[in-house]
């Protein structure tokens, strides 16, 4: 009997340990979102508190001054301004020979492009007329980048340059013939 009655009393006990819990009243509610509020409250307090901490932290090294550039620094940005400034021009060549690529392609293709003359011929200015217009000026090849530093000292730009995979300025430029070396 006593087999019996402990698995008796389990049964009878498990519905009640299975009840669902009441809906909590207005005032539960309430003072939900009220602790919700006030935690919410103190994380922005806390994180007010830790960034006035790292600013007092922070402020001394906000004051302090980078030592002035040496020489080698300041050469290597003078040659970073010339190697950009040469992209500057290799992109503006690039440009204007896709231009001129896209206007043959039109004046191949369209027939009242065709009728016009490439280049527009200059009219006699006139009090009424318009100005007139003239030929695009033909794109200019920057060619290979080439930087030569300003220093006085010419033995140690050499290496820099040669470091730099840069050519010298003289073995850029090619020497041309003389006119009285052609053959007739």
């Amino acid at each position: 009997m006593k087999q019996l009655l402990v698995p008796l009393l389990i049964a009878a006990s498990a519905p009640l340990a299975l009840a669902k819990l009441p809906a909590p009243d207005d005032a539960a509610k309430a003072k939900a979102a009220e602790t919700a509020a006030k935690a919410a409250w103190q994380a922005k307090v806390d994180a007010f508190q830790l960034c006035k901490s790292q600013d007092k932290v922070a402020a001394p090294l906000v004051l302090a001054k980078l030592p002035a550039p040496d020489d080698a620094a300041k050469a290597k940005a003078a040659e970073a301004a010339a190697k950009t400034a040469w992209q500057a021009k290799v992109d503006a060549f690039q440009l204007c020979k896709s231009q001129d690529k896209v206007v043959a392609q039109y004046r191949k293709t369209t027939p009242a492009a065709k009728a016009a003359p490439a280049t527009p011929a200059a009219k006699p200015a006139s009090a009424a007329s318009a100005p007139a217009v003239s030929a695009p000026a033909p794109c200019v090849d920057p060619g290979p980048f080439v930087y030569t530093a300003a220093a006085p000292a010419g033995a140690a730009s050499a290496p820099a340059a040669a470091a730099s995979g840069a050519k010298p300025a003289a073995s850029a430029a090619k020497p041309t013939a003389p006119a009285s070396a052609k053959k007739p």
